[in-house]
């Protein structure tokens, strides 16, 4: 590498970068030939962040910047050349060389290029890049993946108005990188505070590619090889527990927003505005948003089979949604002066659905004394009360101990928590009374 190194010295720094690509390109393709899973040991890293990254080898010496015509120079140069290398397993290790976190003082301009890599591959259509990024979300921590998501929101979702059309384009083109684009998003978008929702034009989009094809969520999950433990501190196999998250808390963090001012403690006189149509938009699309994810929560109990991970694999953690509860009951003390009982209750209806179908469908593990207990302090809700407190048969599945929740098609347990249509709206049909003990009903109150 020392005299691959002193003939790139003497190269202008685009000279340079493609050279690099070129001579890595070379010992990788031979590594790959004696090893399926070559090491990136430490020299290829140090080339690469001195001549395409400008971090200089020397200490103290001043770094290199490339101006903004150059920068774009040097972004055509990777993407013809991830687009022109014919094999999968050369372009992904010369990408995670190039751009897996090296905890140093090149992460910053290594995060920076990355984010307008792929810009550029959304805008040109760049597949080979797409699906090498894809695979980068998969195994990066998610400090960094939520850094790349907030780049391409910023990009098309932000700086130019409509610019949101050219990312929708990316759903045919590249599903993987879809799927894992939006579990970033969701990392990114927790909506604990109001800077923290997710754009109009981000939401509808998403929204848009599940409801036309729920499995999009699942794809990393059935095309990777799981073990029963899953790596902490990486994004989720799915975006499942985000997009609950999403549904859940929108009703209170929406309200939030758009809450009045207080002055000494008290609610002024004046009122903000109201939104109008953007409120009304946004709340259609949780609700649909709402629906497919209980669709996909309903396919995963074959797909766990299939895989021998039903019992064995929880996809939506209960240590995710401790936090979860948390919040809304956080947020419930916090809107209740402000007559929020409608955004309350339709928070809570959407909880217990998904819980239920969580559940009962084998992707959240826990039993119903751990349920009562996380739930115990959040603000009474009778179908989230039936969920906790229903009897339950034991499950015919071996691999879940007894206290489980059995599949979705055990009755009673299916037909009396989740009714025939999710807590999309607040002005839902009155539920009829069921019967779980003889002698003994239980109630529904009309979800307003």
């Amino acid at each position: 590498m020392s005299d691959i190194r002193h003939s790139l010295l003497r190269r202008d720094a685009l000279s340079a970068a493609k050279e690099v690509l070129y001579h890595l390109d070379i010992y990788f393709s031979s590594q790959l030939q004696s090893a399926p899973l070559p090491i990136v040991d430490k020299g290829p890293v140090e080339l690469l962040e001195e001549f395409v990254f400008q971090v200089p080898k020397e200490r103290g010496a001043q770094p290199k910047r490339l101006n903004s015509l150059q920068e774009l120079q040097l972004l055509e140069i990777m993407c013809s050349y991830f687009q022109e290398q014919s094999k999968d397993s050369v372009r992904q290790i010369i990408f995670s060389s190039l751009f897996s976190p090296q905890g140093n003082k090149a992460d910053d301009s290594r995060m920076s290029l990355l984010g307008k890599l792929v810009s550029m591959a959304v805008a040109v259509c760049r597949i080979p890049v797409l699906e090498c990024a894809a695979s980068w979300l998969q195994r990066t921590p998610v400090v960094y993946c939520v850094r790349l998501a907030r780049a391409l929101v910023d990009d098309y979702c932000c700086l130019v108005p409509g610019s949101v059309q050219t990312l929708k384009q990316i759903f045919s083109a590249s599903p993987r990188f879809c799927c894992q684009f939006i579990t970033s998003v969701t990392a990114l978008y927790d909506l604990s505070s109001d800077d923290l929702i997710p754009p109009l034009d981000l939401l509808e989009m998403i929204v848009n590619w599940i409801f036309e094809d729920p499995r999009l969520i699942l794809i990393t999950f059935l095309n990777t090889p799981i073990a029963a433990n899953l790596p902490i501190g990486f994004l989720e196999l799915t975006p499942l527990t985000g997009l609950i998250r999403w549904c859940v808390k929108a009703p209170l963090a929406y309200k939030r927003k758009k809450q009045p001012p207080l002055a000494n403690g008290h609610v002024t006189a004046k009122v903000t505005k109201d939104s109008g149509g953007v409120d009304r938009d946004s709340h259609l699309l949780y609700s649909k948003l709402h629906l497919s994810a209980l669709q996909v929560l309903m396919m995963l109990q074959v797909h766990l089979t299939e895989k021998n991970l039903y019992g064995r694999l929880g996809l939506i953690l209960f240590d995710h949604m401790v936090p979860l509860v948390e919040e809304i009951n956080r947020l419930a003390d916090e809107l209740n002066p402000l007559n929020a009982s409608q955004e309350i209750e339709l928070s809570l209806d959407r909880l217990a659905q998904a819980l239920q179908v969580a559940m009962a469908s084998g992707a959240l593990l826990c039993t119903r004394d751990d349920l009562r207990t996380l739930c115990s302090r959040l603000p009474h809700n009778n179908l989230l009360q039936l969920v906790i407190s229903g009897p339950v048969p034991q499950s015919p599945h071996a691999a879940l101990p007894p206290g489980f929740y059995p599949h979705i098609h055990t009755p009673p347990l299916g037909y009396g928590a989740v009714p025939a249509h999710p807590a999309a709206h607040p002005a839902l049909p009155t539920h009829p009374g069921h019967t779980f003990i003889s002698g003994m009903t239980f109630p529904f109150r009309p979800i307003r």
